[in-house]
């Protein structure tokens, strides 16, 4: 079965370029199935990684004489310095390299600046439904996520399990950002009560028993190791006062569902309503980017606690967006679109839902969920000319 992605930019030109995004998102799969002849240097591979940890400058030795093409150098981050020797191969030889990694944290503080114009930045996200079609299934895909390996795995709660306990705690090891693990991994699950919501770092440290100021280097980390992202307030011309602090989500909502505890005494509506937001805000953030559309992805919410989920402005247009998992809505699940066009006249308004026919309240496009995600990259490029 194969499931071809629609990230095709970067080969466009001839640029070196980082491609960034979390382990299994299917980075490497993508730069060996595009350039199955390039020089491919995995810094995973215990001997490599230790060769060019010691001496950086044996990158050329991996090289070939007189080469013009494409030089992979995968999960670069394990060895920041040596972008150091990138950026004289590029200058010097005008060599051409695709830097991956699951991580900008090393790469930020210690060479991305280093390779500033000279290298392109791009990211790789969990599976679309553009790239899926009809593997596509909402009930399965809203619990167990778009991680591409999720299509291939007999038991994807256990590929999750095994993500979460191997892949993200490990990272955190592996790059020494936290000595805890038990108080780190206290926040993941303390976080998975957060997504969606706005981020109360003093309430997680109660709950946790972690200080303020690791829960919130904690969250860093997960923005860092590109597992998680903030989503900020809208605020651009405010008529009413908003509050201030982010909405937080974990990157793939197979990763947040099974992060998430669950008990008697929880809520599944609580916990769907927060998988339906993540799986929208993920593909949104995909399609955002592999269609260069240049939105800014925000929300909104004032201090009265009327509340928009997203809120989209760019050069393509403004959009207001809520989302509702049930089958039905009615007018009175409107309310902070209207207040938010009120303020904001020029906003388009479309509100999505989990059940299957179009609609139209006045103004506002009522949406199916499903045809939402198929036909988003159309919906927001309507504009552009």
């Amino acid at each position: 079965m194969m499931i071809s992605r629609i990230l095709e930019k970067p080969l466009k030109s001839p640029k070196s370029f980082f491609l960034l995004g979390p382990r299994g998102t299917g980075k490497t799969r993508w730069v060996k199935m595009k350039l199955p002849k390039a020089v491919y240097i995995d810094l995973l591979d215990m001997e490599i990684y230790t060769l060019l940890l010691a001496n950086p400058h044996r990158l050329i030795d991996f090289i070939p004489k007189n080469y013009k093409g494409w030089i992979i150098i995968d999960e670069v981050q394990r060895i920041p310095d040596l972008l150091n020797e990138v950026h004289r191969l590029i200058e010097e030889n005008h060599y051409l390299f695709i830097l991956t990694g699951s991580s900008a944290r090393n790469l930020r503080k210690k060479g991305v600046n280093l390779l500033a114009g000279r290298a392109l930045v791009y990211h790789m996200y969990p599976l679309i439904v553009q790239e899926l079609g009809d593997l596509f299934d909402l009930k399965k895909n809203l619990s167990y996520g778009m991680l591409p390996a999720i299509f291939f795995e007999t038991d994807p709660k256990a590929y999750l399990k095994a993500y979460v306990n191997t892949y993200i705690r490990e990272e955190v090891l592996q790059e020494g950002l936290t000595r805890n693990l038990s108080a780190f991994t206290r926040f993941l699950e303390a976080a998975s009560f957060s997504q969606g919501q706005v981020v109360n770092l003093s309430a997680i440290a109660r709950d946790t028993s972690v200080s303020y100021k690791n829960i919130s280097s904690y969250f860093d980390i997960l923005e860092d190791l590109l597992l998680g992202y903030r989503l900020p307030i809208f605020t651009k011309r405010a008529k009413r006062q908003t509050i201030q602090h982010p909405k937080f989500y974990f990157f793939d909502v197979g990763v947040y569902q099974i992060l998430r505890p669950k008990g008697i005494i929880d809520v599944p509506s609580e916990i769907d309503g927060a998988a339906f937001e993540t799986l929208f805000l993920q593909s949104l953030r995909a399609i955002n980017e592999y269609y260069e559309l240049d939105y800014q992805i925000y929300y909104w919410r004032t201090l009265a606690g009327i509340e928009v989920d997203f809120i989209l402005y760019g050069p393509n247009g403004f959009y207001a967006i809520e989302l509702k998992r049930s089958q039905t809505v009615s007018k009175s699940d409107t309310k902070g679109l209207r207040a938010f066009k009120q303020d904001f006249p020029a906003a388009e308004l479309i509100l999505i839902y989990g059940g299957g026919k179009q609609q139209y309240f006045n103004d506002i496009q009522v949406l199916p969920f499903t045809e939402v995600l198929f036909i988003l990259p159309d919906l927001l490029n309507h504009r552009r000319v």
